[in-house]
């Protein structure tokens, strides 16, 4: 069954006041935002211009795909609790909008969140941006609107050619165009009284159930969402490469050009743009003529730059229902991480140290206020039992142990490190590094019998949890595993990847066997 996130907001300058909503519908197992829709009201409250944009963004949702999942997040206090049935509403004017919106989807697929509004930006810009239209005397339009575009993203940087920075360059450009300042006024809502809501809204007369419901296809978010902001990794820590614990041992392949190169870059991070106000029209004098020049270009570099943002709809890919989406989280620190030391699966199975544990809180955390993973499941060892139990418990969820998802077993390596390994068995090393058929000494496990069991736990728990988003906590190879297979990459791409502790990655799995990396050494949420 699909998923959708939906964020609303609405505000009323005055309350009541001129007044207007944004919502935002996004898909929950890719964070891709499908509809934007805004309207503005004329005069109404603050709260009910909230209901209001909670009421378009659930009719959006349910215009995509009627029989989806929605979980609604809301920085209005008041619309939650009353939504959620933990708050009477008692104000005639909010009694036949929750009612509807109740209507909109079966109770059991709705789920409602309260978030704070720094995390509710998208959804307040719509709603000012409605609002500044409507004291024009326009109507909003999805085609105009900046408000995706001027939420702060990281700016991300790459190679000639590189899809991500082609996609920040387009990003600038659209950023960069005159439009209209999103001046944020909303005053602060009603608060609600012995459990009950009180109020004093007032509906305008003139208002409409709803507005036209916008459909962006923006292909730099899109991008910019799915690559993330994972943490360049620290230059010459093997610790989250190979030669470590849950790794593979690449310290030979350290001084590797490539790696080098990904280490000293960086990732730059994107001023939020700046809303400047449209230009003059008509004739004049000499600058007011080259001011409407200068507009005329801008609306021109505007609409190449989104003609280019958007991919044409025959590279569209076919309709094969939602993915199963695997999160892939890497546990946090044991005592043996900071120590660079092989830690795989015959060895003496660590817990997680102190820092390891406030990893995982933050990972719990972050997931928690993303709202869309729907099922966790872990290796049996106890540092990713441990995490997976601190992250299941913030969510709600029970923990499942899949043993496909525990680490390589590195035999006689186990408590190593790489330079205690090249001292003592420097034969054996330079085997295992060169052929993925070879064992660590002792009879530990190859990196293609890990391949192997890998690729039978992906299939296997692709077909159980098929369109839905599972957490699966494990280790440096087996992710590293999912995503050389994801990609079709050879063995030794496995050396060529940095994986901190408590990162997150994510890969999607189609009906028709394709697979797409969405995410990879994500460690944003740690910061």
């Amino acid at each position: 069954m699909r998923e959708f996130i939906v964020e609303a907001d609405g505000g009323s300058r005055g309350n009541p006041g001129p007044a207007g909503y944004g919502a935002v519908v996004g898909d929950a197992a890719t964070g891709e935002t499908l509809v934007e829709a805004a309207e503005y009201l004329g005069v109404a409250t603050n709260n009910v211009a909230e209901y209001r944009g909670l009421l378009a963004g659930l009719r959006a949702a349910r215009e995509l795909d009627p029989e989806a999942r929605v979980h609604v997040r809301m920085d209005s206090k008041l619309v939650i609790e009353q939504m959620t049935g933990r708050w009477k509403i008692k104000h005639p004017a909010m009694k036949p909008l929750a009612a509807e919106a109740a209507r909109v989807f079966p109770p059991e697929r709705v789920t409602y969140e309260w978030i704070p509004r720094a995390q509710n930006k998208h959804a307040d810009r719509l709603a000012n941006e409605a609002m500044d239209a409507g004291k024009r005397g326009e109507a909003w339009s999805a085609a105009t609107s900046r408000a995706a575009l001027d939420i702060p993203h990281p700016e991300p940087s790459g190679p000639p050619g590189d899809a991500t920075a082609g996609a920040a360059r387009a990003r600038a450009a659209l950023a960069s165009a005159p439009g209209t300042s999103t001046t944020d006024a909303r005053p602060a809502e009603e608060p609600p009284t012995s459990g009950e809501a009180a109020g004093t809204e007032t509906a305008s007369a003139g208002a409409t159930a709803s507005g036209p419901d916008g459909v962006r296809a923006d292909a730099e978010v899109r991008a910019t969402r799915a690559i993330g902001t994972g943490a360049a990794p620290v230059s010459g820590e093997i610790g989250t490469g190979a030669a470590a614990e849950d790794a593979h041992a690449s310290g030979a392949a350290g001084a590797d050009a490539d790696a080098r190169t990904a280490r000293a870059t960086g990732t730059a991070t994107a001023p939020e743009a700046t809303d400047a106000a449209s230009g003059a029209s008509g004739t004049g004098t000499a600058s007011e003529v080259a001011g409407v020049k200068a507009k005329v270009k801008a609306d021109a570099d505007l609409r190449a730059a989104r003609a280019v943002a958007t991919p044409s709809a025959g590279w569209a890919p076919a309709d094969l229902g939602p993915p199963a989406t695997f999160v892939l989280l890497r546990h946090g620190e044991t005592p043996l991480t900071p120590q660079k030391r092989f830690s795989g699966s015959g060895g003496s199975d660590p817990s997680l140290s102190g820092v390891g544990r406030e990893q995982a809180e933050k990972v719990a955390e972050f997931l928690a206020r993303r709202g869309t993973v729907q099922a966790v499941v872990a290796s049996p060892l106890a540092r990713t039992r441990e995490t997976a139990g601190i992250v299941a418990a913030r969510l709600g969820l029970d923990v499942a142990v899949e043993d496909g998802l525990r680490e390589t077993d590195f035999g006689a390596w186990d408590g190593l490190t790489f330079g205690e390994v090249r001292e003592r068995h420097p034969d054996d090393l330079n085997a295992w590094l060169s052929s993925p058929d070879a064992e660590p000494t002792g009879g530990g496990e190859s990196f293609a019998a890990t391949a192997a069991r890998v690729a039978a736990t992906r299939d296997r728990l692709t077909a159980e949890y098929r369109g839905r988003t599972v957490l699966l906590v494990t280790h440096v190879t087996p992710i590293k595993t999912f995503v050389r297979l994801a990609l079709g990459a050879p063995p030794e791409s496995l050396f060529r990847m940095e994986l901190s502790a408590a990162s997150l990655s994510a890969v999607a799995y189609y009906a028709d066997g394709n697979a797409s990396v969405r995410l990879f050494n994500d460690t944003s949420h740690l910061r």
